[in-house]
């Protein structure tokens, strides 16, 4: 096996992993602090966002930081540095005895995540260019389907074996996907020395976002995280919307919920290939025009079949999105700076994505659950016009100037 495939193939195991951790403790965690002696619902609730939203937050402010130290160091120590940090925190998690030790657990672990954008710079710096959009479509794919079946692998363990056994078996996985990268994968990192001795970042910052199309694409992928992440916290109660009398509706929100996950992990590969061929900019744009028409329908559905096979087509055009995004951030980066760019698109989707959440819901609560769909259209609608009248031009600028350059060498 060729070593990028070989790479590839261990990453996508990591990443499922990694993603499946971080997921896994969504259907039980009121349950957990149940369990703890916590018996006031509202205390619950307010713990239960406290402790969920704390790895996003510090995961957020420390990205930039293992963006620099593995474009310095190398991209595999800190998958290494993660997935070993990770591995402790989440089995610590399984012996904590209070809510506030959840909480600080949780925030110790945002603080040394940062597996995904390593290992996406690690893929787009060690795969050839003419694989890399097929390459980090899988990858891609490895995120969706970890963060699909977390929730329900978590639910299955903690029904089997109880709430603390999630925690240990996770963290286990977790630390022999380490080992097995530690051992099998291998990196060609050619360390760049940087013009000045050091540079702060917001130094790096700047020249990450004037290196056209960078600043374009980073906007772009915050837009679509906002306008596809905000919906996803509604539509259980919108399914409760279209199936009042049905029983079982929590599994039904789940498998509505599912859809747009495993059509986007199914396509992800395929339109990553499909932009190795004729563009990623070009998949990318189209990809953003299909979500709109299948998302304006599902305003108008009368019945739940209907809303999941809208949901499936859209996430099998969102397939082409990040990983879209993720090769022309590996063409167009500036060179030594892979791993700083990711973590900064990182943050923008992060930033959209708690954006979208709150936004959102305000929106449902003001207008009706129908009208989020209709503001993710405008949000995707907007992304386009971005796309053509900002990314677009720049690319082409960007292009000319490379041909004009291999021109003057070949003379």
């Amino acid at each position: 096996m060729e070593k990028w495939k070989r790479n590839l193939f261990i990453l996508y195991v990591g990443q499922f992993l990694a993603m499946a951790s971080l997921s896994c403790v969504t259907p039980f965690l009121p349950l957990y602090l149940q369990d703890m002696g916590m018996r006031n619902h509202d205390e619950v609730v307010m713990w239960s966002g406290l402790i969920y939203g704390a790895n996003l937050l510090t995961a957020f402010v420390f990205a930039p930081l293992w963006g620099k130290l593995a474009d310095r160091y190398g991209r595999k120590l800190m998958i290494v540095r993660s997935g070993l940090g990770m591995a402790i925190t989440i089995t610590l998690m399984g012996v904590a005895t209070s809510p506030v030790h959840l909480l600080l657990l949780r925030l110790v672990n945002g603080v040394l995540s940062g597996f995904g954008p390593a290992a996406v710079a690690l893929t787009a710096t060690n795969t050839p260019k003419e694989k890399s959009g097929y390459a980090l479509g899988i990858l891609h794919s490895g995120s969706v389907a970890g963060t699909i079946c977390g929730p329900l692998m978590g639910g299955l363990l903690a029904d089997e074996f109880g709430f603390r056994a999630v925690f240990f078996s996770t963290g286990g996985c977790i630390l022999v996907a380490t080992l097995i990268v530690i051992f099998w994968v291998r990196e060609h990192f050619e360390k760049i020395e940087p013009t000045e001795e050091r540079t702060a970042f917001v130094q790096d910052f700047k020249r990450i976002v004037s290196q056209k199309p960078i600043g374009s694409l980073i906007v772009s992928a915050a837009i679509v995280r906002t306008a596809m992440i905000g919906t996803l916290p509604l539509i259980p109660l919108y399914v409760q919307l279209l199936a009042p009398n049905q029983e079982n509706v929590v599994v039904f929100a789940g498998i509505t919920a599912a859809a747009m996950g495993i059509a986007n992990m199914i396509t992800a590969p395929q339109l990553g290939k499909l932009g190795d061929r004729i563009g990623s900019h070009r998949v990318f744009f189209a990809a953003v025009g299909g979500a709109i028409l299948f998302s304006i329908p599902q305003a108008f559905v009368q019945h739940l079949w209907q809303l999941i096979v809208l949901r499936f087509c859209t996430g099998a055009c969102l397939g082409g999105l990040m990983p879209s995004v993720n090769v022309l951030i590996r063409h167009y980066a500036p060179a030594g700076m892979e791993s700083r760019t990711y973590s900064y698109v990182n943050c923008a989707c992060f930033l959209g994505g708690l954006a979208g959440s709150f936004g959102m819901g305000a929106i449902a609560s003001g207008f009706g659950l129908p009208m989020i769909f209709f503001c993710s259209a405008g949000l995707l609608f907007i992304t386009l016009v971005w796309m053509k009248w900002a990314v677009y031009p720049q690319i082409g600028r960007v292009e000319q100037v490379k041909r004009l350059d291999s021109e003057k060498m070949a003379k």
